[in-house]
């Protein structure tokens, strides 16, 4: 969805010289440019490409997730998450909807396809704090986290799902002060993966706390895992990013995926 204060706004005084009223004849700047849209099969509803996930055909037409959308041929986007999508598998929907886009009957849904695209997902956004980890761009450790929390240089934070309620809330307490925001809801999100699986992708040992340094890197970090959240269920009511990530609203993600995974775009 289109962020309004993205939107640049042509205010210019009347001839009447009435102060910040725009002249209607005076043409608005064009807006910023957005990242490609997509619509999804199944609501019809559109959102950036980013946000969706595309389907692709193998060669044997049988139907796998491409949630990099980089698999050559013609693709189909979803914007729902998994319940909908196995409601829409149980009926017919998809198989309907799929075939209209891909201009074939001969297709075949996996058993397993929801099940496929979480896991797709998943990877994908343990994959991108792995990256961003290795380009110095993510913090662990509680000293390390606190450090930067502090300094207002922490712009993301994660926590494992069998993280420690204390130790969470000490490290969101010092983003709090350092960020000058005491008093607020930001506390961090809760992933729904363990220590052991968060270590494994970050490649360092005991990763329970993971903190963001980097603003763009949050942004891309908060986008794959809005996109994964979006599509397994219910999203924890906590906040994880610090900056709005850009182009994490697709068609059908609720309004608290989006409150959790983003907040105030500055």
């Amino acid at each position: 969805m289109r962020n309004p204060r993205n939107d640049a706004a042509s205010v210019t005084p009347r001839a009447s010289g009435h102060r910040g009223q725009r002249n209607p004849a005076t043409p608005r700047p064009p807006r910023e440019p957005r990242g490609p849209e997509r619509s999804c099969i199944l609501t019809r509803e559109t959102g950036e490409r980013g946000a969706l996930v595309r389907l692709a055909l193998s060669p044997d037409g049988e139907v796998l997730p491409d949630v990099h959308a980089k698999a050559p041929g013609r693709g189909a986007w979803i914007g729902v998450d998994r319940a909908a999508l196995d409601a829409a598998i149980a009926k017919g929907r998809l198989k309907g909807a799929l075939s209209r886009a891909f201009k074939t009957q001969a297709i075949t849904i996996p058993d397993d396809l929801s099940d496929r695209i979480e896991q797709a997902l998943q990877r994908a956004a343990l994959e991108r704090l792995g990256l961003e980890a290795r380009s110095g761009k993510l913090v662990s450790g509680g000293e390390r986290i606190v450090k930067a929390a502090r300094s207002g240089q922490l712009h993301a934070l994660y926590h494992a799902s069998d993280a420690g309620a204390d130790g969470a809330g000490k490290l969101a307490q010092a983003w709090r002060v350092g960020s000058d925001r005491e008093g607020s809801g930001v506390r961090g999100l809760e992933l729904p993966v363990g220590r052991t699986i968060l270590s494994l992708a970050l490649g360092r040992e005991n990763v329970v706390h993971v903190g963001v340094t980097d603003r763009p890197a949050a942004s891309r970090v908060g986008e794959a895992i809005a996109r994964w959240l979006h599509f397994i269920g219910p999203v924890p009511s906590s906040v994880s990013c610090e900056t709005e990530s850009q182009g994490a609203s697709a068609a059908g993600i609720s309004a608290a995926a989006q409150t959790t995974t983003k907040q105030e775009l500055e």
